[in-house]
């Protein structure tokens, strides 16, 4: 199930990154054409840059999830196949790790509880908190900040998912695994 799940999600997640590194070069020739007619539109250079975020976060989850990072292999080349598979388990410990500390941060950053606490009253919770998270407008969109920052938190979510698939498999999948126990 939880395979599924990850790999579901994966899909999801390449798909929306292509879709969004797509609108990133149409946004860009837009903005090229626009200024070359002296009719400049500003709006587009924040757009870009927030889809160019969001697809980069999006693709990163997968590559993670893929093991296809760029890695350094000068140790782990010298390692027997025993040293490999711990430290390719101590590299997928760490990606869960980070996205769990990751996950931290955003709950804290975000705080629902207390903006629960509030009855989703944006003022009342930034006036308890002095966090102004759900209220601070971006520079030229005009649009709550929020939406473009969700994607930290999808992305710790997805990191969770997907690290969380890999240490399954590493663990119950690989023939090591069983020769070292029995």
């Amino acid at each position: 199930m939880l395979q599924k799940l990850s790999d579901g999600l994966a899909r999801l997640e390449i798909g929306l990154a292509a879709v969004l590194a797509a609108a990133v070069t149409l946004l860009i020739l837009l903005n090229i054409l626009t200024r070359a007619v002296g009719m400049a539109i500003y709006w587009v250079d924040e757009l870009a840059i927030y889809a160019m975020i969001w697809s980069t976060f999006l693709a990163t989850s997968v590559v993670l999830k893929q093991r296809d990072a760029i890695t350094v292999t000068i140790l782990i080349d010298k390692l027997g196949e025993r040293g490999r598979y711990w430290m390719s388990l101590f590299a997928d410990l760490m990606v869960l790790l980070f996205a769990l500390i990751l996950l931290v941060l955003c709950w804290r950053w975000m705080d629902p509880p207390t903006l629960i606490a509030n009855g989703f009253n944006i003022k009342a919770f930034q006036a308890e908190t002095f966090n102004f998270i759900y209220s601070e407008k971006t520079n030229t969109l005009g649009m709550l900040k929020i939406w473009p920052w969700l994607i930290v938190p999808l992305f710790s979510i997805s990191l969770t998912v997907h690290s969380l698939n890999n240490l399954a498999l590493k663990i119950f999948s690989i023939p090591i695994y069983r020769s070292a126990r029995a």
